[in-house]
Order: C-alpha cells, then sequence, then structure tokens
C-alpha cells in the first residue's frame, strides 16, 4: 500500500472523473500507474474486455469515447480506503445510430505507488433510450 502522503484519496477520483468528461486522455493517463489495467463495461470475458499496459489502456478509454461522442459522467460520488476506491455515477452518451445510454455506474480501483493500476467499471444493463428529437 502507498504512504500516507502519496495515497490517492476522493479528490484524486473526482479530478480522474473530471478528466473523463473534458475527454483529456493525457490527464487521464497521468493518474494511470505504468503497469496499469482497464476491465471496460462490456466484453466477451467475465472481466468484460481487459486492456493491458499505458498503450492498450489508452486505447480503451478513447473506444469511450468514440463509441459515445458526447460521454459524460455525471453526479459522481468518490471513495477511498487504503488501497482502494470507488467512483459511483451516471453515464451519459448518444451512439452513432442516434441511440442514448443513461445508467448508473460505478469503478473499483485499486491503487498502486499512488497512482490507478486498476480500473475496473460496472455499468447497469439497461436497454437504450430513444433517440433525442
Amino acid at each position: 500500500m502507498s504512504s500516507n502522503a502519496n495515497q490517492p484519496d476522493a479528490q484524486f477520483l473526482a479530478r480522474f472523473a473530471q478528466a473523463w468528461n473534458d475527454h483529456d486522455i493525457d490527464a487521464l493517463m497521468g493518474f494511470m500507474s505504468d503497469d496499469c489495467v482497464f476491465h471496460a463495461v462490456a466484453g466477451p470475458d467475465a472481466l468484460g474486455k481487459s486492456f493491458v499496459g499505458r498503450d492498450q489502456v489508452r486505447e480503451g478509454f478513447m473506444a469511450a469515447w468514440g463509441a459515445f461522442p458526447d460521454a459524460a459522467w455525471v453526479d459522481g460520488d468518490h471513495w477511498v480506503h487504503g488501497d482502494r476506491g470507488v467512483s459511483e455515477s451516471t453515464f451519459k452518451g448518444t451512439a452513432a445510430d442516434g441511440s442514448r445510454v443513461e445508467a448508473r455506474m460505478v469503478d473499483v480501483f485499486t491503487f498502486k505507488d499512488g497512482r490507478i493500476a486498476v480500473k475496473n467499471a460496472f455499468r447497469k444493463n439497461r436497454p437504450a433510450l430513444a433517440k433525442a428529437g
């Protein structure tokens, strides 16, 4: 576990969430450890699709914005306990076909040396909403 001086807190996760809403990949990657892993909300495996290492994690993060160019994570709450953390929010986004997603979700984090080593994303499996308009 990290020392207290280097330990992420709820504000750390709030800044990470803001980088998602800003669609700022460089800022996001600044929060991630060198050996980071991202388990996406969907994919072929029990953990969804896993992205391992900085290059793959960057690709996985950018894929979220590719699928939902207006992606936003709102109403966030963040908790940290030791080397684990949780962010709870509502994901909102519009896919290329105009269908919309709005669902509660959580990210479960594991920290290492003051950065995010694992981001494991979970989202409610809600049917797509009707196209706007």
